[in-house]
């Protein structure tokens, strides 16, 4: 059905005039269509639909991911990246039962380690060089090419144990081979995070970049901190991913302080931690706010910024399909927690109210616990 959207205040998109109009065929139009839906927006904020950078949404081919309309747009969410649930065995089940009937837009990055999470941190999916086959995965990565954005690799000591830096290494071959960007997961070590940094490029992503762990975050130094500052500069981009164990208020509010802004906010969003911590992706991102990012900072970095990662539609224009977020600002006083069990109370809410995908109008249905 054609839609009009009216009376919101639009974020961070340029183009557009104040009066949105949609056409049945869900189409972003220059003038009202007949029979048009009309949607008072009531002075919320527009803005392009949220992405998430960092979910995990292969439902029943994991243990651990929720189902894509969990993370989705009942949250305000209309774009999202599984971030390695599936490797280049089990891809093809991620694709068709959850990529391509579902509604939001969903990209994928493929997982290094050929079996992915099936077993998440109960089998580990880079035990050695069995666990990866780089000529399969590059067939999956050509075969894919429209849904794969990248190249997912967990750098942490509780998965590579004694391999240390290795995985991640052939990993970014991988990625330069197939000119895609390389996300690595960062924790304890092994390997060192300065091992990490060292073989990212401008486009890679650093995600759990906050984390609060001990020898593994970037703020255990001030050498790797400004090591961190460098990259970011260069392009390698800082993703929050915020996940069970990965997201430190201590750690984000130094750094954001210190001058180092993440490129995206992400949950890293799983069954582990839904009604745990991370909740959702507007409480993840109403975090950041309040450990000291700026508004447009926090916007930028739910919108735009992921949407270049996954290859879609920055702010869409007119002839564009609809893609939009309506939400707004809320005054509120909720407690909420790090990954790390700190507390502390948010005094701003980004509450969504609604997404328009195509021609598709839908009411946000989240609940704050």
């Amino acid at each position: 059905m054609p839609l009009t959207l009216t009376n919101f205040r639009a974020v961070e998109l340029p183009g557009l005039p104040g009066t949105i109009h949609v056409g049945d065929d869900g189409l972003i139009r220059p003038e009202a269509q007949p029979g048009a839906e009309i949607i008072d927006c009531e002075g919320a904020f527009l803005s392009p639909g949220w992405c998430d950078l960092h979910t995990h949404i292969w439902h029943g081919g994991t243990d651990i991911s929720v189902r894509p309309s969990e993370a989705g747009r009942g949250s305000g969410v209309t774009a999202m990246a599984d971030a390695g649930s599936a490797g280049e065995a089990n891809f093809h089940g991620l694709r068709e039962y959850i990529i391509e009937p579902s509604a939001e837009t969903i990209r994928a990055f493929v997982n290094i380690g050929s079996i992915g999470l099936v077993a998440c941190n109960r089998v580990s999916e880079l035990q050695g060089m069995s666990s990866i086959d780089v000529d399969r995965t590059l067939e999956v990565i050509e075969a894919n090419r429209d849904v794969i954005c990248g190249i997912k690799v967990r750098a942490s000591g509780v998965i590579v144990g004694s391999w240390g830096i290795t995985p991640a290494k052939i990993a970014k071959r991988v990625a330069e081979i197939a000119k895609l960007p390389l996300m690595v997961h960062v924790g304890e070590m092994p390997p060192l995070l300065d091992e990490v940094f060292d073989i990212l490029g401008p486009g890679d992503i650093v995600t759990h970049c906050f984390n609060g762990k001990k020898a593994g975050s970037i703020r255990d130094t001030d050498a790797l901190f400004d090591q961190a500052v460098q990259l970011s500069r260069r392009g390698v981009r800082m993703d929050i991913g915020h996940g069970q164990a990965s997201f430190s208020f201590e750690t984000a509010r130094g750094s954001i302080a210190d001058g180092l802004r993440p490129w995206s906010i992400s949950t890293d969003l799983h069954l582990r931690n839904i009604r745990g911590s991370v909740k959702d992706m507007p409480t993840t991102a109403s975090k950041l706010m309040a450990v000291g990012l700026s508004f447009g900072d926090t916007i930028r970095a739910i919108t735009i910024n992921p949407r270049e990662t996954l290859g879609i539609t920055l702010a869409p224009r007119i002839g564009d399909r609809a893609d939009f977020t309506l939400f707004r600002l809320d005054d509120i006083s909720h407690e909420v927690i790090d990954s790390q069990g700190a507390s502390l109370v948010l005094e701003k809410m980004l509450e969504p109210v609604a997404t328009v995908l195509g021609d598709s109008h839908m009411a946000a249905a989240r609940r704050l616990e």
